[in-house]
């Protein structure tokens, strides 16, 4: 049975044998393959991706060429089955794939029974999946691929997947009142989405709950200034009010979820 893996940088393997293809045309075409898997690919959707609005006279016929080295090499790792895993299917073709073949599949059901522990007041046993659905990733999605006008829109896709996931696993863990260990990981995405005012609002009130306040509040005037010199906007109406509870001395509420529709119980 062959896997696939495209969170991180495209791979397809049988056991331990790697089966990769190394031309990036070759490759850019699994890709596309893979994210599709179990639905048809017409051929003028590969066209597009490998040349864009340029292909070639004998773009056709060299795409086929692709499918057809696929199928070879799924063929050598599996047995001989290239022609009953990547189907000609008009217009195109489709890779056919069983629910544990390919990462992102994983991926998925795991946050889809993650959200649904949150949402039956479960955070311990969702967090466990969280944190397996994001052991997942390797890399950036599809990192090894020249990615072209389809691909790019489900890399995209994938990389708003992955913050939904990391988001609910943070809200799980904030409801287990893990704030002293959520303080360095908040501080890493700060560095990583500079503009993202949950993450800031969620160190503020971390650091507050955890007896920190000169630090929250510093944490705060950093934010405040970003946002105004580098956007020449203010704070959000969240993160001001609990600058105004850490002020106050007043029982600090969480900020609001990014990802439910309910409230993150205070831990």
């Amino acid at each position: 049975m062959l896997q696939y893996r495209i969170l991180g940088p495209l791979e397809a393997t049988r056991g331990h044998h790697p089966c990769t293809p190394t031309a990036p045309r070759a490759l850019a075409t699994l890709a596309l393959l893979v994210v599709r898997a179990n639905h048809v690919v017409s051929l003028d959707t590969i066209i597009k991706e490998l040349w864009n609005d340029q292909p070639p006279r004998s773009g056709a016929t060299t795409a086929q060429t692709y499918v057809y080295q696929l199928r070879r090499l799924i063929d050598e790792a599996a047995g001989g089955t290239g022609k009953d895993v990547l189907v000609t299917k008009a217009p195109g073709y489709s890779l056919l794939a069983a629910p544990d073949e390919i990462d992102v599949f994983r991926f998925e059901r795991l946050t889809a029974g993650a959200h649904t522990l949150m949402e039956a007041n479960r955070p311990d046993l969702a967090s466990v999946k969280l944190r397996e659905a994001l052991d997942l990733w390797s890399g950036p999605p599809l990192a090894n691929v020249e990615v072209g006008p389809v691909l790019e829109g489900y890399v995209a896709a994938l990389e708003e997947q992955r913050i939904h996931a990391l988001n609910l696993r943070i809200e799980a863990d904030l409801r287990l009142g893990r704030h002293h260990q959520m303080v360095a990981e908040l501080r890493s995405l700060i560095v990583e989405h500079p503009y993202n005012e949950w993450y800031h609002s969620l160190l503020v009130f971390t650091l507050a709950r955890v007896g920190r306040r000169h630090d929250a509040l510093e944490a705060y005037a950093r934010t405040h200034r970003v946002l105004s010199e580098d956007l020449g906007l203010a704070p959000c109406s969240e993160l001001r009010r609990i600058q105004q509870d850490v002020l106050l001395g007043r029982q600090i509420e969480p900020p609001r979820s990014m990802t439910l529709s309910i409230e993150p119980r205070s831990a």
